[in-house]
C-alpha cells in the first residue's frame, strides 16, 4: 500500500507521533539506567506532557530550526480540531503539543529516520536541561 503521508489528516500524524515519541522516551529512560516502574512513569510524564511538547515546538519555531515543510506540518497540526481537550491543559498548549506529535508522526511515516532521531534527541535534551 502506498501511503501519501502529506495527504494524511494532522490528527492521524499526531496519533502516530504520540506513540513513536512515547516509545523513544521509554527507551531513553531505561537505557539511562532508570528501571523502577513508578519512577519511569513519573519521569516519562515530564517528556510526554502536553506542556512539555508545546514548549519544545515553540522553542523550535522561535529558533527557526524547522524547514519550511516542517513548519507547514506544525501549522496543520496546531490548527487540527480534535473532539476534546484534556482537562489539565489549555487549548493553546494542547494544539501545540498536537503540532509536535504531528511533526514526529510525519517523519516516522515518511521514513525520515535521521531527522526523526535528531528531533527526538533534541526534544529529550531540551526537557532534560530543564527548559520545561
Amino acid at each position: 500500500m502506498n501511503l501519501d503521508v502529506k495527504q494524511l489528516k494532522s490528527l492521524a500524524l499526531a496519533y502516530m507521533g504520540d506513540a513513536v515519541y512515547e516509545v523513544s522516551v521509554r527507551e531513553h529512560l531505561i537505557l539511562s539506567g532508570q528501571v523502577k516502574p513508578n519512577d519511569l512513569h513519573k519521569k516519562a510524564i515530564t517528556f510526554v506532557s502536553a506542556k512539555g511538547q508545546a514548549r519544545i515546538i515553540l522553542h523550535w519555531l522561535e529558533r527557526q530550526v524547522l524547514s519550511d515543510e516542517e513548519e507547514r506540518i506544525v501549522a496543520r497540526g496546531r490548527n487540527a480540531k480534535s473532539g476534546s481537550i484534556p482537562k489539565n491543559t489549555t487549548v493553546q498548549t494542547y494544539r501545540y503539543s498536537t503540532a509536535f506529535e504531528a511533526l514526529i508522526g510525519y517523519h516516522y511515516l515518511e521514513k525520515n529516520e535521521a531527522r526523526l532521531k535528531e528531533l527526538i534527541d533534541e526534544a529529550i535534551k531540551f526537557i532534560e536541561e530543564g527548559s520545561v
